[in-house]
């Protein structure tokens, strides 16, 4: 046996600095740095800085927001190390401003801004996250225990309230309004005048196929209350080429189209749902029609992406689905009669998968 071992050797003869568990310390801690970014969007950090059109000193920034100096010393000193802010010191002084990422997508004002996305995450999926563990051993949804309410109809549970409608909606204006354009033109889908976009919600969906494609008319079909407060706060009167049906996608008939957008709407549910919707499309859908599934798909060896892989288990923690591959779609969308079907990467969270019927 050596009588010493050499330097940047363990005992065991592995390198010493593999024995340092850098990655497991990172994903251990991850968390911190989630909360980090929702408070300071919570407390209005950016939107200060923003304003302000300068750099502004920790005890400046403390004061607009009306939070302690020391704590807000040291969130922005946590923003500045995840690059998030940039800071300088003059006279002595540290001083901060947003980076340009913060500025387009953490600022509530922006129109690429990602800021009720994160308020979603931090007030509704982190709390049900924290019952992953219970998800995982009953293999259902945990509304019940992070929100007291029931889960037996997901939408109900979803839309518990106005305000968390709202909230939602808003988490989907913030995605389309980022992800929107590449989805809708993976494909190219202009020979399809008319179409009707499933669960459109906020209609931002809706907006980014008006604007790529100018002749066609959408359709937002939705349950009563998100048509109601998507009038309110999201479609205006401006947006002519869209317009609205109310209704229960699994039980009323739907309006015949040439297309129907089905966007991150299979994801909620198991299987044979999926299955039950499709064949319901199937049969309202014109002859030389299509469906367009807009998800975020898993690699055949359901190997990645990561984002997908986590997606899927904030499904079983959420909803009744789960996220799945582009061949699990494509049978799915088979199994309710659609043909010739494909898919496209976008690079991005969200790919598309098209499926088409017959002439």
């Amino acid at each position: 046996m050596a009588e010493s071992v050499e330097k940047g050797q363990s005992e065991e003869g592995t390198p010493a600095a593999d024995t340092y568990p850098r990655k497991i310390l990172e994903y251990m801690e991850g968390f911190l740095i989630s909360k980090t970014v929702f408070t300071s969007c919570e407390l209005g950090v950016f939107d200060v800085l923003l304003g302000a059109e300068r750099p502004l000193s920790a005890e400046e920034i403390s004061h607009a927001v009306g939070a302690s100096q020391d704590g807000t010393q040291r969130l922005l000193a946590a923003c500045a190390g995840l690059q998030l802010l940039n800071a300088h010191t003059d006279n002595g002084q540290v001083l901060y401003s947003n980076t340009e990422q913060a500025s387009v997508y953490l600022t509530r004002s922006s129109p690429l801004s990602l800021y009720q996305s994160i308020q979603y995450s931090s007030r509704t999926i982190y709390l049900c996250w924290h019952y992953l563990t219970d998800a995982i051993r009953e293999g259902r949804n945990q509304y019940e225990k992070a929100f007291g309410v029931s889960s037996k109809d997901l939408f109900q549970a979803l839309y518990r309230s106005d305000e968390e409608m709202v909230k939602f909606m808003q988490l989907m204006n913030s995605i389309w309004n980022i992800c929107g354009k590449d989805v809708v033109t993976a494909f190219d889908l202009s020979p399809f005048k008319v179409i009707c976009d499933l669960g459109g919600c906020s209609g931002a969906l809706a907006k980014q196929c008006t604007s790529a494609y100018p002749e066609c008319t959408v359709t937002i079909f939705d349950l009563p209350k998100v048509v109601r407060t998507s009038r309110e706060h999201f479609v205006t009167e401006a947006d002519q080429r869209i317009s609205f049906h109310q209704g229960d996608f699994f039980k009323e008939p739907l309006p015949e189209a040439d297309l129907y957008i089905l966007a991150r709407i299979l994801h909620d549910w198991p299987d044979e749902r999926c299955i039950e919707l499709l064949s319901r499309v199937y049969k309202a859908c014109r002859p030389g029609g299509a469906v367009l599934l807009v998800e975020a798909l898993l690699h055949e060896d359901g190997s990645g992406p990561l984002t997908a892989q986590l997606y899927s288990l904030n499904m079983l923690v959420q909803t009744e689905g789960k996220e799945r591959t582009a061949t699990q779609y494509a049978a799915l969308l088979a199994a309710a009669g659609f043909t010739h079907i494909q898919h496209r990467l976008t690079g991005k969270i969200y790919d598309a998968v098209l499926g088409h019927k017959e002439p």
